[in-house]
């Protein structure tokens, strides 16, 4: 023990060792003890030394220590002090003081102690395995010395992680800790293992993290919390940056909605803190990721709506209209306001109803374009206020035609500030920045929009007193062309590229504009002076700016100026710049370090002020335009004829398209309609159908009526005969009953006539069978058949037509007993003394009567069963059909079958033949080499005589 004593700062005799003697002595008291004690103090005495010999230690005691971690997991101190001493060596955490060379040299071995401990991914794992102990001693350095590892080598340190079991389930553990260290340092860790690694950053998301973090924002105190805040708000930016599915994730979960109150500030804004700015700051940056125009397009229009909905627009104009808010922040609340209603006509149309709390009041889009051209105002603000115009109008005509309305001489107010006004008052100023500002503000509200490009040709100014007012398109074109004070003021790069940015986008795809561009005199020759001459680096910018807008003059030319016509332009072109030469000086804008930066986003983000030269929507212009116009320039006459038929031949062919669209959209109509009437009229049949069985219902009934009365006739004719007295009375009622009986014969007459047509019909449909069967009576298979099946319809039809004749007959005698019948009912009206021979005929004509009924009824029953049979014998007949005609097919099969069976046989007879023939000449070889050969017959022979010898001894 006098040996720890004397490391930990006791007194001990004799020449002191080196650190590095010491460090080893220790390593192998911490390998070779025993006793967890004297490895306890030695580890302690390595973590006191480990920062002071941190390359000793370093290269020394690592895997010992790892060993301590592996061996000594029951001894919570000797885990911290081992944790403490890794965490030590390994982390690059160094003092103020030190200079550049000694901190790289201190974050290399930093490098180069992590790659050591990573070598084997078990050391990782053991690491993750120690945060789950709750002791503070074992769980707080474990924290930082993940985090330490995951600083200098993330990539292979997350990729060891995400492949551990539940390893970043473990981690998102740390920030349900009780200990406001462990969680705060958990948060650290939780941001190293989540940079620029989407598989990480999803399962970190799906673990709940969105819910635990906003909650301890809130716990916090949101935008007044501390450093605490700032860590979450960080993590929040790590998940949410670049990774869609996060971003779905959290607006689906509704977190959007819990971002509100972060942005409540009160009326006194005085005395932010720094910690209030920063928090707010990152705030902000976090609605921007939700809303950022590199999302897609349907996730970013998602958020939009759902941050309208939940007011946090409203609340982000709120602090835009604010007093004491820091410079900083309302930039950056005009860059994220400008986000949110990029592309949204909704939130756009909010937008546009914002006022200020001024007197009067303000739209908030005036005080902002106020700001923009005001050069005393910071540089980031009136970029800002630029990019918010530009959102405002993007995708907007609405708010394009409300920007322009303000500039037309039927809608100026004189006694307020429009935007239009603030825009010409910016773009004629003496500042170069507010020149280009204000060309770019406009050119964005005439982008896409052709009427509004139209309508700012109407656009009058007065310059000065006394003289009339030109429009503005002819005062842009004087300040690059005429030679008085307005050209000094122009004359930097700055505010003619904004100029020349502004023509080129207002006349681009207008014909009428390049009409009145070209219809000053002066603008062409000023155009081809400049591109010809031979100017500087920084007018090289210009020249290829104003050869961009001599072309569009070009493509865009509709030839209404005679002066100025296509052709007579280019041959301009070849005779004072030369067509090569031009196309050279077109692609000066392209080739221009500024462009590709301005191309990449749309914010405009500029270093300094004299950088800010392109605009992100006119390089899209320029894209799109530098090689149509590098084609129209070298085009000939011939060529541009040749294009002209071209189109007009694919007019007409689409002419011809169209009108072939239009008729089968006709014919569908058509189609639509004869299925309509397909439907109604098979409706109307079903209704014919019930309609029919009805009627045959309603038959049957007066069947039955008419055997109750007959039977009450029969009982009437009895008491007549019985009762002379009653005669007269009996008689009537007989007259009644008699008128009855004629109805009901009428009935039975149309039954019959209904019954003819169906005969009728049904020897039309015997016929038409007959016929088919006729012709399907030619197979060999089937034909008795359908012999026999036209002889019982043909013996059917006799039969029908033989109970039709006695139908017809029985008809005649119903006939002769109605008149019989009215003939006894006049006799019967004169009292005579032979009324019972009378009542005796009348018994006899009604037992005749009853028999004809009987008889008819038994004639319709048996014309139904024959309807049946013939409905029976169709259906076999249709069946014999198919079966004629399977079995036609199965013949023509067999047929096909045997044809290729012999083939198949002759093709083997000739193989055979051909293999005997050569196994006959390979005998004769053999003989006539002088082997012994046996030929079949000698085969044969044996062959007999082996059998007889068998017989012969079977018989013995």
């Amino acid at each position: 023990m006098n040996f720890f004593r004397g490391v930990m700062g006791g007194q001990a005799a004799g020449p002191q060792p080196s650190g590095a003697e010491t460090i080893q002595k220790l390593c192998d008291r911490v390998a070779s003890s025993t006793l967890l004690e004297d490895r306890r103090d030695a580890v302690r005495a390595l973590k006191s030394l480990s920062k002071k010999y941190r390359m000793e230690v370093g290269t020394q005691a690592m895997d010992h220590l790892i060993n301590i971690l592996q061996t000594d997991r029951s001894d919570s101190e000797i885990l911290g002090y081992a944790l403490d001493t890794l965490y030590n060596i390994i982390c690059n955490d160094e003092e103020e003081e030190q200079d550049e060379n000694a901190q790289k040299q201190a974050d290399d071995l930093g490098a180069q102690f992590t790659d050591k401990f990573i070598q084997d991914p078990e050391h990782i794992t053991l690491l993750l395995t120690l945060l789950e102990e709750f002791d503070f001693h074992v769980r707080w350095p474990g924290v930082k010395l993940l985090t330490a590892l995951l600083k200098n080598q993330g990539v292979q340190v997350q990729g060891i992680i995400l492949v551990s079991p539940m390893g970043v389930s473990r981690l998102m553990d740390l920030l349900a800790d009780s200990r406001e260290v462990i969680r705060n340092d958990g948060l650290l860790l939780l941001q190293q293992l989540t940079k620029g690694n989407a598989a990480i950053q999803k399962i970190v998301a799906f673990e709940n993290a969105f819910e635990r973090l906003l909650d301890i924002i809130t716990e916090e105190g949101s935008s007044d919390g501390g450093i605490v805040v700032e860590d979450c708000l960080l993590l929040l930016l790590n998940l949410l940056k670049n990774n869609s599915s996060n971003q779905n994730f959290f607006k689906e979960g509704s977190y959007i909605q819990r971002m509100k109150p972060w942005f409540e500030v009160g009326d006194d804004n005085a005395g932010w803190s720094a910690q209030k700015v920063t928090n707010l700051h990152l705030m902000l940056q976090l609605v921007r990721v939700m809303v950022s125009p590199v999302n897609s397009p349907g996730a970013t229009a998602s958020c939009q709506k759902s941050m309208y909905q939940c007011d946090l627009l409203q609340q982000l104009c709120t602090i835009l209209m604010a007093t004491g808010v820091p410079a900083d922040i309302l930039t950056e609340t005009i860059n994220t306001v400008s986000e949110v209603i990029r592309g949204s006509q909704v939130n756009q149309d909010y937008f546009a109803s914002v006022n200020a709390p001024s007197n009067p009041p303000r739209p908030a889009i005036v005080v902002l374009l106020m700001s923009m051209v005001n050069e005393r105002q910071p540089f980031v603000l009136r970029c800002a206020v630029l990019y918010c115009f530009q959102c405002f109008l993007y995708k907007n005509q609405k708010g394009q035609g409300e920007i322009v309305a303000t500039l037309l001489p039927s809608t100026i107010d004189a006694n307020s500030i429009s935007a239009g006004q603030l825009l010409c008052g910016g773009l004629f100023s003496a500042d170069s920045l507010s020149n280009w500002c204000a060309a770019v503000a406009l050119a964005h509200a005439l982008q896409d929009n052709l009427t509004q490009k139209e309508q700012l040709l109407r656009v009058q100014l007065a310059t000065s007193l006394g003289k009339p007012p030109v429009s503005l398109l002819q005062q842009c074109t004087n300040i690059l062309s005429q030679g008085d004070k307005i050209v000094r003021r122009g004359s930097k790069v700055q505010t003619r590229v904004g100029l020349l940015m502004l023509l080129c986008t207002w006349i681009s795809n207008c014909p009428i504009a390049v009409t009145h561009f070209l219809h000053n005199q002066e603008n062409v020759p000023f155009l081809t002076a400049q591109i010809s001459e031979n100017l500087g680096e920084d007018e090289r910018l210009v020249q290829g700016l104003c050869a961009l807008l001599l072309g569009i003059c070009i493509y865009y030319n509709d030839n209404s100026l005679e002066n100025y016509t296509k052709e007579k332009l280019k041959q301009l072109i070849e005779k004072r710049i030369g067509k090569e030469n031009f196309v050279e000086k077109l692609g000066f804008i392209t080739k221009h370090e500024l462009y590709s930066r301005a191309a990449q986003k749309p914010q405009p983000v500029f270093p300094s002020p004299e950088q800010m030269l392109f605009d992100h929507e006119f390089t899209k212009l320029v894209k799109e335009l530098e090689g149509v116009i590098t084609k129209a320039v070298h085009k000939s006459t011939e060529e541009e004829k040749k294009e002209e038929e071209v189109k007009k031949t694919l007019e007409q062919h689409d002419n011809i398209v169209t009108q072939y669209k239009e008729l089968i959209r006709e014919q569908d109509a058509q189609i639509q309609e004869l299925k309509e009437q397909v439907a109604s009229m098979t409706s109307q049949n079903e209704q014919m159908q019930t309609t029919v069985t009805q009627q045959l219902s309603q038959i049957q009934q007066h069947k039955d009526q008419y055997n109750i009365l007959k039977l009450k006739l029969g009982k009437e004719n009895q008491s007549q005969s019985s009762s002379q007295g009653d005669g007269s009375q009996m008689n009537g009622l007989q007259t009644e009953e008699l008128s009855q009986l004629r109805e009901e014969v009428e009935e039975l007459r149309k039954q019959h006539s209904l019954l003819q047509t169906q005969l009728g019909d049904k020897d039309a449909l015997i016929n038409t069978l007959k016929s088919g069967a006729s012709q399907t009576a030619d197979g060999p298979a089937g034909g008795s058949d359908n012999t026999e099946l036209l002889q019982e319809l043909e013996a059917l039809r006799n039969q029908v037509q033989s109970q039709s004749t006695e139908i017809t007959q029985l008809k005649t005698e119903r006939q002769d007993l109605l008149r019989k019948a009215e003939a006894g009912s006049s006799d019967t009206a004169v009292p005579t003394s032979d009324g019972s021979l009378d009542g005796a005929k009348m018994a006899e004509l009604e037992g005749r009567l009853t028999a004809q009924m009987s008889e008819t009824q038994r004639l319709e029953e048996e014309v139904k069963r024959l309807s049946e049979s013939r409905a029976e014998l169709e259906q076999q007949l249709a069946s014999s059909t198919s079966t004629v005609a399977i079995l036609q097919t199965e013949k023509t099969k067999l047929q096909t079958e045997v044809q290729e069976s012999k083939k198949e046989q002759d093709d083997l007879l000739m193989l055979l033949a051909d293999q005997d023939q050569k196994i006959h000449n390979l005998k004769q070889r053999l003989k006539d080499l002088g082997e012994t050969v046996e030929d079949e017959d000698d085969l044969d022979a044996r062959d007999q005589t082996d059998d007889d010898d068998e017989e012969d001894e079977d018989e013995d």
